[in-house]
């Protein structure tokens, strides 16, 4: 199975409902950590902003994170106006089918966004829906992340050297 994204982009911030239509998207499931917010917890500058002018554009949202700290989680949720699944055990199907079911979409309507390989893209694959991987906001991560972190930065380098993008 191929584990490159769909596309590879700084930040969630790039992504706008321009790029989702052109690729027939209506939705986005949205992963928490190191995506949306750092280690701290700390939401990336302008998010709440993005978010509503998706919504304006009549995108539909939803966070879908492995966590399983609902204060953190529902926190960015409340923010950003948006549902919240917790314990998505990603990249099994049940929580991107559960996140689906939410948004009232097919699975080739919506990207999943999100900062690691083996979770959000590997899913994203999984069900197959259009997955956009973005770069992690902050350079600390919880431990299983970090020790898969090596492996998913040489996969990606290679993925960019035969876009032609290094």
């Amino acid at each position: 199975m191929n584990i490159y994204p769909s596309l590879y982009l700084d930040s969630v911030k790039n992504i706008n409902a321009t790029l989702l239509k052109k690729n027939k998207l209506s939705g986005l499931i949205l992963d928490v950590d190191n995506t949306l917010i750092d280690y701290d917890r700390n939401l990336i500058d302008g998010a709440e902003k993005w978010c509503d002018s998706l919504k304006k554009e009549g995108i539909k949202c939803i966070i879908l994170s492995n966590s399983n700290k609902k204060d953190k989680v529902e926190s960015v949720a409340k923010k950003l106006d948006i549902e919240y699944i917790l314990f998505a055990k990603k990249p099994m199907k049940c929580g991107f089918k559960k996140a689906l079911e939410s948004l009232k979409l097919e699975p080739e309507e919506v990207a999943v966004v999100g900062d690691q390989l083996f979770t959000d893209v590997l899913g994203a694959r999984r069900m197959n829906m259009f997955s956009i991987l973005v770069k992690q906001v902050g350079k600390k991560d919880i431990f299983i992340t970090k020790v898969k972190r090596p492996i998913e930065n040489a996969i990606i380098k290679k993925y960019l050297k035969e876009k032609g993008k290094i």
